[in-house]
């Protein structure tokens, strides 16, 4: 019975790449790697690949190689391949422990391998694998090792100390048995087996003698190295001994030194006083000399007053390094009195503008010293009093207090003057800092630029503060926004030639910003806008006001009604639109639109005033003694608005801007004429209704009435204006012609025969013809253009009525239409009694 061995050399962690390949002759190699502990897999060839889609087939770690067949065709090469483990498996003889001295394959035949050292040769049989086998049994740590092969003797690696060598021994190991499964594959090759053993034999002998001298250069270098040790080491200990006796010497001079410090003390206050001794006359007259600098602040002698403060102040350093820092009682009034000369000089940069025209010696001091105090160092712990930075400041608050002071401001309605004001002030203001102030100061302070800069944001604060404050009327705000974006950086002020180029304020941030203007002209505008449609309701009321007068509307010389509400209407608004032409662009286009809006608005306001006006006449609440004349006076006025609207349109203004505008004129046009028709229809009612008749039929006096009460009724017209009087009359004969019709044909004539209906067609000729002279007259009175259009209707009814086959009646009638849309037509069949016997009559209504 064979025995189980398990291969010593085989990767045991994934990722390891098994050192052993199968080396198949025929069909290629395999290469294996370990996917895990336990599972072994082979590399497939290609085909196998192609033909089963699997790379990897996984293997057990423990192997044994199988001898394909006991017969080969000629030619053909055994193949080792790997096989799953099964009971068959890799086994050895009897003394496995001992180097053995043969190779066997199969049972029938057996390669020799003898003499080999550094080749572990082991006995592989070659078995049938059995289809099914029990587990192989465990074996324990010592089994293994005595089953595990010895190392041949002489050879110089030294026993598995540590896990690495181990496993480098184990691979080593696995690859010699590779390499002598392929050598000494079949038995024609042992015959080199001595060549292979003398050529390993002098490669461990070189191996080994490389080894030695390695080993031998280690070893002398490390000797050097502790010798070279101990001799560092001695001397750390010379210097630590050297070391521990000078710090005992700093100890014994410490204890000395500790013995002398009362001495020293005794030395540092004998020099402070023998300084004091030196300085005590000197210190002995700072107070008169504090007394004296006081004095000399007082009476304005800055320079003096400077000039003594220095001395006090070099006496206290010269006394402040000898005594340590020591500060003597006798200086604690120096601080106040150099604050007390700060606020002086900053006191006179403050009133510099009145300062240099009064007494500019004083000014010039002020300078001076903060200039002079600018450039002091001192070696005491003081912080710099900086009077250069403080008498800028006080140039520029001085300034702002005398022109933006808080009680200069400008109260409710005072703007303009206030503005006015600033207009002469501040260029006189820059001027004067160019001529007095900036000779009294240093060059590098650029007093005029400094001027115009200090001015320009007072004022812009100062605006700031005022819109910000009550809401500003009307006028304010529009002279705010003229004041500030064309008077202030016009030629009257900041861009005036006289002033020189340090005093443009162009490139600073502008007086107003974009929300500022925005609110000013908002303001404005809803201000205009309450103040526009109050006026226009009280030349509204006003003009309402006259209709219900005993007397008739007021003539101008050419005798048409005329009333100054329309120019008064336009003068308001034209006005407001063109004086925001001085501000700018938004401003105007804003009360452009706001005008435009409030004429439509008066506009709705005067038609619904003539339609309270219409009813209350009518249902006899408010009798009006001139009613048509009053009517006839709102023509006018519309005519006159219609004409004059065009001056609310400048240039800039879209072609279709005053649309709405001339569609509200029409429209009250429109309404003006109806409710003068409507008057001429209720005069004209009661006769109307007398049609058709007898009487109508047999004489002219019916229509005779109508023609005088209309023409009595169109006297009026003639103090209306063209071309409203040309549609006002096309209107009214359109009016009466139709009416005409309509109470003819909506009352009942019944024809007895031929001769009736040939009368009833005179009487319709006779009737548009004294009609059409009629209006044609009152044209020709007036001068107008002939346009009687509507006594046409009548001459083409009256062929109707001398229609003599009533077949082409319906014909006739749909001519009729055609001729005439506004009249609708219906057929309507009657009865002529006589000789004639039945026939068709006509009636027509009109829209």
């Amino acid at each position: 019975m064979s025995q189980w061995w398990e291969y010593p050399a085989l990767p045991r962690r994934p990722g390891e790449r098994a050192i052993l390949k199968a080396k198949a002759i025929c069909g290629g190699g395999r290469t294996g790697r370990l996917a895990k502990p336990g599972e072994f897999h082979i590399k497939l060839s290609s085909a196998t690949q192609s033909r089963s889609g699997v790379q990897w087939r996984p293997m057990p770690t423990l192997f044994h190689l199988h001898l394909r067949g006991k017969t080969e065709k000629p030619g053909r090469q055994r193949c080792l391949r790997f096989l799953p483990i099964t009971p068959t498996s890799l086994s050895f003889p009897e003394g496995a422990g001992q180097e053995p001295s043969s190779f066997s394959v199969g049972p029938r035949r057996r390669l020799q391998l003898r003499g080999a050292p550094t080749l572990l040769a082991l006995t592989w049989t070659f078995a049938p694998i059995p289809t099914s086998a029990p587990a192989p049994p465990a074996m324990d740590s010592a089994t293994r090792d005595k089953m595990q092969p010895a190392l041949p003797p002489g050879s110089s690696c030294p026993g598995p100390e540590w896990p690495e060598q181990e496993r480098a021994e184990q691979l080593a190991r696995g690859a010699a048995l590779k390499w002598a499964s392929g050598i000494f594959y079949r038995p024609e090759q042992l015959a080199r087996l001595g060549q292979y053993r003398s050529r390993e034999v002098q490669r461990t002998c070189s191996l080994e003698a490389r080894i030695k001298s390695v080993v031998q250069s280690y070893l002398e270098g490390v000797k050097t190295g502790v010798r070279q040790l101990a001799w560092a080491l001695e001397a750390v200990q010379g210097a630590r001994e050297a070391l521990g006796q000078a710090h005992g010497l700093l100890w014994g001079m410490a204890e000395a030194a500790q013995t002398l410090e009362p001495l020293r003390e005794q030395v540092v206050q004998h020099k402070q006083l023998q300084a004091m001794s030196q300085l005590l006359p000197r210190l002995r007259a700072v107070p008169a000399a504090l007394a004296h600098t006081q004095t000399l602040i007082d009476a304005q002698r800055l320079l003096e007053a400077y000039v003594s403060l220095r001395e006090l102040e070099q006496l206290q350093e010269e006394t402040w390094a000898p005594l340590g820092g020591l500060e003597l009682p006798v200086f604690e009034g120096l601080g106040p009195l150099a604050e007390a000369l700060g606020q002086a000089v900053e006191a006179a940069a403050g009133a510099a503008g009145r300062l240099a025209r009064e007494d500019p010696a004083l000014l010039v001091a002020a300078m001076r010293v903060a200039e002079v105090d600018a450039g002091r160092t001192t070696s005491l712990e003081q912080a710099a009093r900086d009077w250069r930075q403080r008498c800028l400041r006080a140039l520029q608050e001085g300034l702002e207090q005398i022109h933006f002071g808080t009680p200069l401001q400008p109260g409710p309605g005072a703007l303009a003057e206030w503005l006015e004001a600033l207009r002469v002030a501040l260029p006189a203001e820059l001027a004067a800092a160019e001529a007095l102030v900036a000779p009294c100061c240093p060059p590098h302070y650029n007093v005029v630029r400094l001027w115009a800069h200090t001015l320009h944001s007072g004022l812009r604060r100062c605006l700031q503060q005022l819109l910000e404050g009550p809401q500003l009327e009307a006028a304010d705000a529009f002279t705010l926004l003229h004041w500030a974006l064309h008077v202030y950086l016009g030629p009257e002020m900041m861009g005036s030639l006289e002033l020189g180029p340090e005093a443009d304020v162009s490139d600073l941030e502008p007086l107003l910003t974009l929300e500022n203007i925005e609110q000013l002209e908002a303001i404005f505008v809803a201000k205009v806008q309450a103040s526009v449609a109050q006026w226009l309701q009280k030349a509204l009321d006003g003009d309402v006001a006259e209709w219900g007068r005993e007397q008739e509307p007021d003539t101008d010389p050419s005798g048409f009604y005329h009333s100054p509400m329309p120019a008064i209407v336009l003068q308001i608004l034209e006005e407001n639109i063109r004086v925001t032409r001085m501000v700018s662009e938004s401003l105007q286009r804003r009360v452009h639109g706001m005008a435009l809006s409030e004429l439509s608005a008066f506009l709705r306001s005067f038609s619904d005033a003539l339609i309270r006006f219409s009813r209350d006449h009518l249902r006899g609440e408010a009798t009006a003694p001139h009613y048509v004349p009053y009517l006839l006076a709102t023509l006018n006025h519309q005519s006159a608005l219609s004409s004059s609207v065009s001056v609310l349109q400048p240039d800039w203004v879209a072609p279709g801007a005053l649309a709405p505008v001339e569609a509200a004129l029409d429209e009250l046009q429109r309404r003006i004429c109806r409710l003068v028709l409507e008057a001429l229809l209720a005069e004209l009612q009661p006769l109307f209704a007398a049609l058709p008749s007898r009487r109508w039929l047999s004489s002219p006096e019916l229509l005779d009435d109508v023609c005088e009460r209309t023409a009595s009724f169109c006297q009026d017209f003639r103090h209306v204006r063209d071309p409203a009087v040309q549609l006002l009359l096309a209107e009214a004969e359109r009016t009466v012609v139709l009416q005409y019709l309509r109470a003819l044909m909506q009352g009942r004539l019944v024809c007895r025969g031929a001769d009736e209906r040939t009368q009833a067609a005179e009487r319709l000729r006779h009737d548009a013809a004294q009609l059409r002279e009629l209006f044609l007259g009152l044209v020709r009175i007036w001068g107008l253009e002939e346009s009687v259009q509507c006594a046409p209707v009548l001459l083409a009814l009256r062929e109707l009525l001398n229609l003599r086959d009533p077949t082409l009646l319906g014909l006739e009638v749909a001519g009729l239409r055609q001729q005439f849309p506004d009249v609708r037509c219906e057929d309507r069949l009657g009865r002529e009694e006589g000789p004639g016997g039945a026939g068709r009559g006509l009636r027509t209504c009109t829209p």
